[in-house]
């Protein structure tokens, strides 16, 4: 694998970047391997936030300067977003829980500079779905999706609504019941989870998970993707989370009691282990053998998720791909949709997802 050359890239993803250190070719590379990982406008928001803006180089300083702007007002729209969820909520009596990059930018995490978010993602009990499609629909948001098998998909194997997208606005919400597919191997509780959330201070009627519960909802999420199109920003945000929750009192000891409880012990497992050999990220010594036997501990075992994950949790240009890499994504590919649906429902889903890329219905 071609480690080498993402090595500045990681450098200005650390805690203490120094672009000074990098050459015009080098910005040249990291630019494109950022813009594929969507991580740009995080490296211009470390940058600045470390005074180390003024050494960004004058040829790269246009296209970090862009996408912090982009990604600073997608932020400032999503908060106009979220409170107009919560007021589309607030007859229902149900709090908006935000997930990933949602609750990051509105709880003011590290997590969030520089984090694009383009969509909001929000968690809700399974038996007030009804009412919640219902309060949302009456504010505005209809199916983006209205193809009959995807609704029923959704609808039946899935942890979230199909996606909706507001009428006027174009904005688009998921509304999970779940942090994973009722059909995956682990099913925490949402019900632990919205007990746990945290409110957020001068944010009426919104709330985030508790910090333990949001590191075990972006691994979960992470480790039972099938595309890592954003695999490596996934990392990233692990990263951000573990450095910044450390300092909780507790945090790890809870941490690893919490995955256990949720029954997310392999994620948590797989996020400790490549978080901190990608982003060299602090993990207390033991931490990750404590979760070893929810994964198997066949070294052979090891080396082959090493040699998948370290491929897939890369930015997505050629760069960093090697002969393997293609092996590594239709792998990945098949394993996580295998760890969302067992074989009698996954064979039929994937036959038909091929058979319709192959014989796309015309559009009237």
């Amino acid at each position: 694998m071609q480690g080498n050359a993402m090595q500045p890239l990681l450098n200005l993803l650390g805690p203490a970047p120094q672009p000074s250190r990098l050459t015009l070719p080098e910005w040249d590379v990291v630019v494109r391997q950022a813009r594929r990982a969507d991580v740009l406008a995080r490296i211009a928001a470390l940058a600045q936030a470390h005074g180390a803006w003024d050494a960004v180089a004058p040829a790269p300083r246009p296209h970090l300067a862009s996408a912090l702007a982009l990604a600073t007002r997608q932020q400032r729209e999503l908060r106009f977003e979220v409170a107009q969820i919560a007021r589309a909520l607030q007859p229902a009596g149900l709090p908006v829980v935000l997930l990933k990059g949602g609750a990051y930018a509105l709880a003011g995490l590290q997590a969030s500079l520089g984090r694009m978010v383009s969509d909001v993602d929000i968690l809700v009990p399974r038996e007030r779905l009804a009412d919640v499609e219902t309060a949302l629909m009456m504010a505005g948001w209809v199916h983006a999706n209205r193809d009959a098998y995807d609704q029923h998909y959704y609808r039946t194997w899935m942890h979230e609504l199909p996606p909706l997208r507001h009428l006027r606005r174009g904005t688009i919400l998921d509304v999970h019941h779940a942090l994973v597919p009722p059909t995956a191997r682990a099913r925490p509780s949402t019900q632990r989870l919205l007990q746990a959330a945290q409110a957020l201070p001068g944010q009426p009627g919104v709330c985030v998970l508790a910090p333990s519960d949001m590191v075990l909802h972006s691994a979960a999420h992470l480790f039972h993707e099938s595309d890592f199109a954003h695999g490596f920003r996934g990392v990233v945000d692990l990263d951000a989370l573990l450095r910044e929750f450390a300092a909780v009192p507790g945090f790890w000891p809870g941490l690893l009691a919490r995955s256990a409880e949720l029954d997310l012990q392999w994620p948590l497992h797989h996020a400790l282990r490549y978080a901190h050999t990608i982003m060299d990220t602090p993990v207390p010594p033991g931490a990750v053998a404590a979760l070893a036997g929810s994964v198997g501990q066949q070294a052979w075992m090891h080396r082959l998720r090493d040699a998948l994950y370290l491929r897939m949790l890369r930015p997505d240009h050629a760069s960093t791909a090697d002969a393997w890499t293609p092996l590594a994504r239709s792998t990945l590919y098949l394993h996580g949709h295998r760890l969302r649906m067992p074989p009698h429902l996954l064979l039929p889903h994937l036959l038909r997802k091929t058979l319709r890329g192959l014989f796309p219905k015309e559009k009237p």
